[in-house]
């Protein structure tokens, strides 16, 4: 199945990075995320990759343009200018279509400027700065089960801080940033039918607003129950926590 990353924001909230390369290319254990996040699709097999840009687009393009090179031991021949690869140090089989969708596009407005390319057909889509353990398998059974126009996945998020479980003054537990055990939010990782670009009506147009909103009123949004690891990245600390989990060998979103 299709797969569309939203890859265009501008991701002013790591502002720190962002002012060089566009946020899906901030790195975790020295490959972007949204590397990581092409790669749990991958292992699922889902492997056609659509990438809706924005903002320094040429970053992203040059990235994968220069994959195979960056990736592979190579001879050049400076006199023909002809290059021979050796092994790759890292093989992928993927196909991506990468599409500047605008930089003042909005999230659904970048959606709709994909549907040329996807055609009549079901398609998945999430965003290009969030890592999760998802089975993308078991995601698209549910999809197929209830008959809807879209699935989103429903995540718990991690707590900013510790949670106190008081008796009065008494702290009867303490969790440092446990999962929050109340509340669904939306962790991206859809599956969409091809109706669904007919709810959006142009550049202008969120996603998270009246497309998903309409779809929800008409009884068409139905909800994937993740239990387990999801994690964004919005800010310079959750970088941080992203890193240290894939440095201590605990990037649970890469098993």
């Amino acid at each position: 199945m299709k797969v569309i990353l939203l890859a265009g924001g501008f991701g002013t909230r790591l502002s720190e990075y962002t002012d060089v390369i566009p946020k899906p290319m901030v790195p975790i254990g020295g490959k972007p995320i949204l590397w990581h996040i092409m790669e749990t699709y991958a292992r699922h097999e889902h492997k056609d990759f659509f990438l809706a840009l924005g903002y320094k687009a040429e970053v992203i393009k040059e990235f994968f343009l220069n994959y195979r090179s960056l990736n592979s031991n190579f001879s050049v021949d400076l006199a023909t200018g002809k290059t021979l690869s050796h092994e790759m140090n890292s093989l992928v089989d993927w196909r991506i279509t990468l599409v500047n969708t605008g930089d003042q596009t909005m999230t659904g407005g970048r959606v709709k400027r994909l549907q040329s390319f996807i055609g009549n057909e079901p398609f998945m889509l999430t965003y290009g700065d969030g890592v999760a353990n998802i089975d993308i398998g078991k995601l698209l059974e549910f999809h197929r089960s209830h008959g809807k126009m879209i699935t989103v996945t429903a995540v718990r998020p991690t707590a900013r801080f510790g949670e106190l479980d008081l008796n009065g003054n008494k702290v009867l537990s303490f969790k440092e940033k446990p999962q929050l055990q109340e509340g669904w939010i939306n962790g991206g990782y859809f599956v969409v039918e091809p109706r669904f670009f007919d709810y959006i009506d142009g550049d202008s147009i969120l996603l998270e607003r009246e497309p998903l909103e309409r779809a929800a009123q008409e009884g068409e949004l139905m909800a994937y129950r993740h239990e387990g690891f999801w994690q964004c990245m919005d800010t310079k600390r959750d970088l941080e926590t992203l890193e240290k989990m894939y440095e201590s060998k605990q990037g649970i979103w890469s098993k």
